[in-house]
């Protein structure tokens, strides 16, 4: 028998200047203390695109068209007895300001600076991927 996997979704949200966001994980969560990419897990039936909007709105406050989300990267984490799959987005178009509303803290840097923070083991290579990304100078926008 195998386990479902779970899919949970992160977006790397890229300011004008070039920098990532990430979150710090609240006390009492698994993790607690790390820095991550801001996200959650898809729901039963949600697009990932769609469950990573509702996310954002529930961690930071803001509103993301599920058209703007770009996939640049996955890993596979977790457990044999709970597998996961990560799945990594660029959004660079929102509206609002990120405030912390589920994480102990926000904080912006450089990709290329993001590996130097403790983050979970999945985020280290998802912070890769999104350094070779805009290093292979991938669209600033789709539309």
């Amino acid at each position: 028998m195998t386990n479902t996997i779970i899919i949970v979704v992160a977006a790397a949200l890229i300011d004008s200047a070039g920098r990532t966001l990430v979150q710090q994980r609240p006390p009492g969560k698994a993790h607690a203390g790390l820095w991550e990419f801001p996200g959650g897990k898809v729901e039963p039936g949600e697009r990932p695109d769609a469950a990573l909007a509702r996310e954002l709105a529930e961690e930071l406050g803001l509103f993301v068209e599920p058209g703007a989300l770009e996939p640049i990267g996955f890993v596979q984490a977790g457990t044999p007895e709970r597998p996961m799959l990560l799945l990594l987005h660029a959004c660079r178009d929102w509206q609002g300001e990120p405030a912390a509303l589920e994480a102990t803290a926000l904080h912006w840097d450089r990709p290329e600076a993001l590996a130097a923070l403790p983050m979970p083991p999945a985020d280290y290579p998802l912070a890769a991927a999104l350094a070779r990304w805009l290093a292979a100078g991938m669209p600033h926008d789709r539309r």
